[in-house]
């Protein structure tokens, strides 16, 4: 069973371990790119209105243990208890594995992906447009899914729950501009296209910028 399960900015800090193993495995950076990531995801954690959810699988047996027995009862050897692990307890169910993150934040000036995106849609369709997107955003930053759990309809849920309940009048993400999975669920969510083709300062690859008003349907 997936949980989602909130996360403010100290407790992301504490994860970044975690978070940063599920976005290398769906991702596949570079090796040089990860310290460089990890301190960007560090940044956002102290940006304005900074959200996450976690996906949690739980409800998995846990690895029976052997354990030795207390010293009041010498020389009887090892047991086996089914269905421990370490900290749990007999009988108990073991720990929830995160399978999943997203987060995001208030965009505000003075933030880069924000200031870059502005300046972008503002010399391509004017300040009203741009203002009208970004003025009063929601910034998805990152939405990753472990590969061994996606098609599951993850990443889908974690976008809702995160969504819901936030005060901005738009939702803004980029997304690699060729047709991934992630780029058809978007479009499905009702995100459309507010620039194309787009390349950051300093990259080569090409992205798509999407928005879509809040709240979601």
């Amino acid at each position: 069973m997936i949980e989602f399960r909130g996360a403010g900015p100290a407790e992301f800090d504490e994860r970044l371990d975690t978070v940063i193993d599920i976005y290398t495995a769906a991702m596949r950076p570079p090796a040089d790119q990860i310290t460089g990531r990890r301190s960007i995801m560090r940044n956002h954690g102290m940006y304005p209105r900074f959200q996450c959810y976690f996906a949690e699988l739980r409800g998995e047996p846990a690895v029976p243990v052997t354990v030795p027995w207390p010293d009041t009862a010498p020389g009887t050897g090892p047991y086996t208890v089914p269905g421990t692990a370490p900290g749990t307890g007999p009988g108990r169910r073991g720990a929830a594995k995160v399978v999943g993150f997203a987060y995001g934040f208030h965009g505000a000036p003075g933030q880069w992906w924000h200031d870059v995106v502005y300046r972008a849609l503002e010399d391509r369709s004017g300040p009203r447009v741009a203002d009208a997107w970004l003025g009063d955003a929601f910034e998805l930053a990152e939405i990753h899914v472990h590969p061994d759990h996606q098609g599951k309809g993850i990443g889908r849920a974690m976008i809702t729950t995160l969504c819901a309940g936030r005060a901005e009048r738009s939702a803004v993400l980029s997304t690699h501009d060729r047709p991934t999975a992630a780029r058809h669920l978007y479009r499905s969510m009702g995100f459309t296209d507010l620039l194309s083709r787009f390349v950051f300062p300093g990259g080569h690859e090409e992205y798509a910028i999407a928005g879509r008003p809040l709240p979601l349907s």
